[in-house]
């Protein structure tokens, strides 16, 4: 046998016979057809009901030229389960192609979404070649001839059976014209498109001519022709339902819940109405010619008799709806870049910047056509802002928000600001303010996942209040005045030993929002000082020391690696403070060296016992101190400083800077070691006489080994030493045990320098600008605006927004995790807030329109429900019942009073109307306004272009709307007897 040949010598074979640019252009076309595979016969199932609506369409494109002229080249299809390949023997010879086949199949007529070709042809499957370029267009006939001769030819000779589409004219146009082939039989497509339509094409008789001129068959009974017709009627003004949802009036809040906005809620709903227009599709799916009269004097065309009703609804293109407002006004804080005083501080006549402050122009405004600004959504706000800011030139009220409307907000954020007694806040201090939703229920733990503050906290509330202000009481100057007053009144309650209300007790929670966790540093300030200040007065003296923290909760199994981690947390720094009455910072090293400090450590352990034992919380229980034998004392310690996330990563990047060096070393385990040396202190005050082995027993039992070894007697004895890391010399706890003086909790230096860090606190306050406000708390708005959707759609159940608010959850989550998400990020989440509030607002204007609460009769009832979710949902409803179903009545009826409302009109006017003839043939069906389009389909097969030639599939659509007027042809010729 020869061995195949090498790879290498198979060369291209460039075909020079192919001389002039229309013939590159029509192998060009047949290179992508056999590309595609589209050569050969098609075969494949008859269409199924609806499967054009249902199934899924996909296209693919390629691009071909001519000359330097390019065309694109795209294949649409319909996907289809693979048939049996068995199918293609059985098919005789004279079977036609699919696609004409497909001209004559009457399951997919009128399909709500579909391109166009596919619903003028019923085209399962097609090809077009379209100007690449969008302003590109082929507008000589010639031209046009020679783009349909060179399908026609690359058709021929690929013996390709999709039909191919040449677009013409100027693409808004929409004009195809295109072939089909098959054995013996060919296709063509033609159309007419006119802005101005000729009477005798306005009714079906008139049609039905044209059919048949145009098929021109020789047989004189012709076979019947079978129709399919479709009016649309189109109600827009839906005014008998006015839009139910008023802005709320803020200033009628202060009294309490008015126009659907609770104090401290997210307003929701549309302030227009989010569905614009009801399409109504009357059809008559299957007419044979002669059964219906429709000409230029009578119709027989009646929507109310039409067997198929479906109904399509418009939406408002992005309805103003208040949640959506709220935000993107919130948001649009962000980008501000004044700060609070730039604010506050400006003379009252700089009145908004550019806002000239003064009636005339609040007047002016509401005379121009300009559309009204969002904030002030009603007249009466307008004029009423207006008159505020007269009162501001003339002195009387300096401040952006009123007295009125700052109390009521401060006294929402500050419950405890009314009850003045200090027991009061004592109790408050410890249950946290609110009724909260349980702590397991998923909703109220969104903070941890969006890095928001829990629904019940201050800080939460404090962004509702922010984003109200921002909305209805002079937008960022009222942010900045509220803050201003935020801040006075937290400097105010660390002034006066006042907790502040609504926070968790405790360090600061990390997966809230930075400035939650400031807020709750600065509580912990307060209950230090407040703590300290009770003590100094000594009227804690008398009390025990607060509850024992649990037996062995220093001795349980620590990790080892890290000395701050190996002491617990878990008591309560009320536990200390109040045990001792007094907190003396402990003396400058200096002096300490004189003092007796230093001998100390360097005595024997036997003078030491002479030391009285100071600061004990309770005996340890299990351990007894090595060398005097006594029970070993837990001491009272004090707690670690709690911290903010920038303190933490504060600390974090100082210690990285300290570098490798042995001093960069040693001053990185000072500051470890901080909390270490007060510990070992309190330990020595409590326990005289004690050594570092009794301290490392407790404190870290992993670093303290104990073996079973035989003693020279022979007994077994348990001998324990520390661990090898214990034993590096000079490591960071001997050293440390060394320096530390028995110093009980109360006279060391304090960890935490409450005075320090408040400060610290207040004045980060004090500088946050409003855009830094809105940053902060936009995660807790997002929070808030989430749950005010779920809590929405909880009352209509609607299952596609389900989807979509946990999807917003889980992209929310994701962006705002991290410390300064990006602006775009932010945008996609508040966009999808608002769509999901546009859905909502749909379903409900819907509800209303088609009365489903005042239904009585349960099953219609539900019917309604149903038939109003799937409006939603679906581009097109078909009505059960047509026009005598429940909402087929409804309909009708909306219709009914539409039509009542114009019929005012001066008679001369309604003659003159474009309709009158129309209006006078359907004399009947006044209750219906004339139809906005009308779309018929004939078809029928008979045999051309000669009597004895196969009968093929004919077919025409036409649409007539107020705008133009359309034919689309197929029609079939044999041309094998030709």
């Amino acid at each position: 046998a020869l061995s195949p040949q090498p790879e290498s010598e198979v060369f291209e074979i460039t075909d020079f016979t192919t001389a002039s640019e229309w013939e590159r252009f029509i192998s060009k076309i047949e290179e992508v057809l056999n590309d595609w595979k589209l050569i050969g016969i098609s075969s494949g199932k008859p269409l199924e009901k609806g499967i054009f609506t249902t199934g899924a369409w996909e296209e693919k494109s390629d691009e071909i030229s001519f000359a330097d002229f390019k065309f694109s080249v795209t294949h649409h299809y319909l996907v289809q389960e693979p048939s049996d390949k068995d199918g293609k023997e059985e098919l005789g010879e004279d079977t036609l192609p699919l696609p004409m086949q497909d001209l004559l199949c009457m399951n997919n007529d009128f399909p709500p979404r579909a391109h166009c070709l596919v619903r003028w042809y019923g085209l399962r499957e097609f090809v077009v070649i379209a100007p690449a370029a969008n302003n590109d267009a082929v507008v000589s006939e010639s031209k046009c001839n020679l783009l349909l001769s060179s399908v026609s030819i690359a058709l021929g000779n690929t013996g390709c059976q999709v039909p191919l589409f040449v677009q013409i004219h100027h693409k808004w146009r929409r004009m195809y014209v295109g072939e089909c082939q098959g054995p013996g039989v060919r296709t063509d497509f033609e159309m007419v498109h006119l802005r101005k339509v000729p009477s005798q094409y306005t009714h079906l008789s008139g049609l039905l001519d044209i059919f048949k001129t145009k098929i021109g068959c020789p047989l004189t009974p012709l076979p019947p022709v079978s129709m399919a017709i479709r009016l649309t009627f189109v109600l827009q003004d839906w005014q008998q339902y006015f839009w139910p949802q008023q802005p709320p009036d803020i200033d009628a809040l202060v009294g309490g819940e008015v126009g659907g906005l609770e104090f401290g809620k997210l307003p929701f709903g549309a302030c227009e109405d989010p569905i614009s227009e009801l399409h109504l599709a009357t059809t008559w799916p299957h007419l044979a010619e002669g059964i219906i009269v429709d000409n230029d004097v009578y119709s027989d065309l009646d929507p109310l008799q039409a067997p198929q009703w479906s109904v399509r609804v418009r939406k408002a293109d992005n309805p103003q709806c208040l949640l959506g407002d709220f935000l993107t006004e919130f948001f649009k804080l962000c980008r501000r870049k004044e700060s609070t005083d730039e604010i506050l501080g400006r003379s009252a006549f700089d009145e908004e910047g550019k806002e000239v402050a003064d009636i005339t122009h609040a007047l002016s405004k509401l005379t121009e056509p300009a559309p009204v600004p969002i904030p002030k959504l009603s007249v009466t706000n307008m004029v009423h802002s207006a008159k505020k800011k007269i009162r501001k030139h003339r002195g009387v009220d300096e401040s952006p928000l009123n007295n009125d409307v700052l109390n009521t907000i401060l006294l929402f954020l500050f419950p405890d600001a009314a009850e003045k007694l200090v027991d009061v806040f004592e109790n408050r201090a410890s249950t946290s303010a609110g009724n909260n939703p349980p702590p397991e229920n998923e909703d109220y733990n969104l903070f941890s996942q969006f890095k928001s503050a829990p629904s019940d906290s201050l800080t939460y509330k404090l962004a509702l209040c922010l984003c109200m202000i921002n909305f209805y009481h002079g937008g960022v100057k009222g942010v900045a005045h509220l803050w201003q007053e935020f801040v006075l009144e937290m400097r105010y309650r660390w002034e006066n030993n006042y907790l502040i209300p609504g926070l968790a007790n405790g360090s600061p929670d990390l997966r809230c929002c930075l400035l939650h966790q400031k807020l709750q540093m600065l509580n912990c300030c307060i209950e230090r000082k407040k703590a300290r200040d009770e003590g100094k007065r000594g009227s804690m003296s008398d009390r025990s020391p607060g509850g024992a923290s649990g037996d062995g909760a220093k001795g349980g199994d620590h990790s080892g690696d890290n000395p701050d981690k190996e002491k617990e947390f878990g008591k309560s720094w009320e536990s200390w403070s109040d045990s001792e009455e007094e907190f003396f910072e402990c003396l400058s090293d200096t002096e300490d060296l004189k003092g007796n400090g230093q001998e100390n450590g360097k005595k024997g352990a036997k003078e030491s016992v002479n030391l009285k034992p100071e600061g004990r919380l309770h005996p340890h229980g299990k351990l007894m101190l090595l060398h005097p034998g006594e029970p070993l004392y837990v001491p009272i310690t004090q707690e670690p400083a709690p911290m903010t996330e920038d303190l933490l990563e504060e600390q974090s990047e100082v210690l990285a800077k300290l570098g490798t060096s042995a001093e960069g070393a040693h001053l990185r385990a000072r500051m470890q070691s901080a909390c270490l040396l007060s510990d070992m202190e309190s330990f020595k005050a409590a326990n005289p006489g004690c050594c570092l082995e009794d301290f490392v027993r407790w404190y870290s039992p992993r670093d303290y080994i104990e073996e079973e070894v035989v003693d020279e007697k022979g007994n077994k004895v348990i001998r324990g030493e520390l661990s090898a890391r214990m034993k590096i010399p000079s490591n960071m706890w001997v050293e440390a045990w060394e320096t530390a003086k028995p110093v009980p909790a109360r006279r060391q230096k304090r960890l935490f320098d409450d005075t320090r860090e408040a400060e610290k606190v207040l004045h980060y306050l004090a500088v946050q600008k409003p855009a830094d406000l809105a940053r902060h708390l936009l995660p807790c708005i997002i929070h808030a605006a989430v749950l005010k959707v779920k809590e929405e759609e909880a009352l209509e159940d609607i299952s596609s927004v389900k989807k979509i608010i946990k999807q917003i959850i889980s992209h929310s989550s994701k962006v705002l995790r991290f410390p300064s998400p990006e602006d775009k990020k932010l945008e996609e989440i508040i966009a999808q807030i608002m769509s999901v509030e546009a859905i909502i607002a749909r379903a409900r204007s819907l509800k209303a329109k088609f009365g489903v609460e005042k239904c009585e009769n349960e099953e219609e009832k539900e019917d309604l429900q149903r038939f109003v979710n799937s409006l939603l949902e679906q581009p097109e409803v078909s009505v059960v019942g047509a026009g005598r179903g429940p909402a087929g009545s409804i309909i009708h009826k909306l219709f009914v009073n539409a039509q009542r409302v114009p019929a005012v009109a001066p008679l001369e006017e309604e003659l003159r109307r474009s309709g009158c003839a129309e209006e006078r043939r359907q004399g009947v069906q006044s209750e219906f306004p004339p139809p906005t389009g009308r779309e018929v389909i004939l078809r029928t097969s008979v045999p051309r272009p000669a009597p004895y030639s196969k009968a093929l599939p004919q077919r025409m659509y036409s649409v007539l709307t107020r705008e133009d007027f359309r034919l689309a042809g197929a029609f079939s010729a044999d041309t094998t007897f030709f």
